[in-house]
């Protein structure tokens, strides 16, 4: 198995978390713990700290319980936790385990080191099953490219399977984890696709599509670039500015992926909008039809957020990538181009990610 093939190793950031707002007893929960595993020990006013943690022990008065669970909650799948209950208004849910804050250190302990171990378990099985989607998605993503660039009949099995791959990997490991595992190795057409296609899934089970229009979106995404399959590899990986002939090669990408799906039959023209039109922008600047207000579909409007949003967080050979806060910054601040209504939408999802610059 070559290093680019081989699953990422769990253990590198692996970590429990530990919330208390008793010094002591967190301090002696603490060295206990890292015995067995990292343990990240904080007190409730601290910061929640960068990753995903494999567990959490929360000892906390019922309000800063409230806020932190609410913390472990907006990862996906929501952290599992331990709870030293203090009286009611422990969650009673999947996800969350209770004892009385009162119970001797030893007891707390062995639940703790079980639960522990069936996090850790869960989560490898997690991490396999994402690298497993990832791979496969990335083969047919290139199999897709591969059989625009010769005119081929395009699988549709194969883009099903693609759209399939992403909505189970988003669904279950978030958005978060999906960029983290495309992006371990160099950056491609075809990772970006991926992150396109992720955030797409991610934006739009946020604003509450219907599983229809959800692959819809998932699928124009995958689909949006297929037009560079046509382009030369030396301008689509050009480490800098284009000169104004390549820029008008490099713009033809839509009209090529566009032509191509139209010539294959059988995709939604709505698609088929999203990949001719997502450089389309409001204010009549884009390409190739300079479409201007309510000429671009919503769905195009959606893409083409997800899409610059991609670019700008990604690494590429000639800048360093833009942090999700810089990233949406740019694009309020650049008016005219963009769908203020969703992009206030699509904000707080992205901000809410513990990791998007890998």
């Amino acid at each position: 198995m070559s290093s680019r093939d081989r699953p990422p190793p769990l253990t590198s950031d692996t970590y429990v978390l530990l919330v208390s707002d008793r010094p002591t007893e967190r301090a002696a929960l603490a060295r206990a713990i890292t015995f067995v595993i990292p343990c990240l020990s904080l007190g409730p006013g601290d910061a929640p700290g960068r990753g995903r943690p494999v567990f959490a022990i929360l000892d906390l008065a019922p309000t800063a319980l409230r806020d932190w669970i609410a913390r472990l909650d907006s990862h996906v799948p929501p952290v599992t936790r331990l709870v030293l209950s203090r009286g009611d208004g422990v969650p009673q849910d999947d996800h969350t385990a209770s004892v009385p804050a009162t119970t001797p250190r030893k007891a707390i302990l062995t639940k703790a080191f079980a639960s522990i171990e069936t996090a850790t378990r869960l989560a490898a099985l997690r991490a396999r099953r994402l690298h497993e989607r990832a791979q496969a998605a990335k083969g047919l993503v290139a199999d897709l490219f591969d059989c625009a660039a010769i005119g081929g009949t395009l699988a549709r099995a194969d883009v099903e399977r693609g759209t399939d791959l992403v909505l189970a990997a988003i669904s279950e490991d978030g958005i978060s984890a999906w960029l983290a595992e495309l992006w371990r190795h160099d950056a491609s057409v075809y990772e970006h696709t991926l992150s396109v296609a992720g955030f797409c899934a991610a934006f739009g089970t946020r604003i509450g599509l219907c599983r229809n229009d959800l692959a819809r979106v998932a699928r124009a995404g995958l689909l949006h670039d297929l037009g560079k399959a046509r382009i030369p590899k030396e301008i689509l990986d050009k480490p800098g500015r284009l000169d104004a002939n390549e820029v008008k090669l490099m713009q033809r990408h839509p009209e090529i992926g566009a032509t191509f799906l139209t010539a294959q039959g059988g995709f939604d023209p709505e698609v088929i909008d999203v990949v001719l039109h997502h450089h389309e922008r409001l204010d009549g600047t884009g390409y190739p039809d300079r479409l201007k207000g309510r000429e671009i579909a919503d769905l195009v409007r959606i893409v083409s957020i997800c899409d610059v949003f991609a670019a700008l967080t990604e690494r590429r050979a000639y800048r360093n990538p833009a942090t999700p806060s810089e990233a949406l910054a740019i694009m309020v601040e650049t008016r005219g181009h963009l769908d203020q209504h969703l992009l206030a939408a699509f904000a707080p999802a992205m901000l809410a990610c513990e990791t998007l610059v890998v």
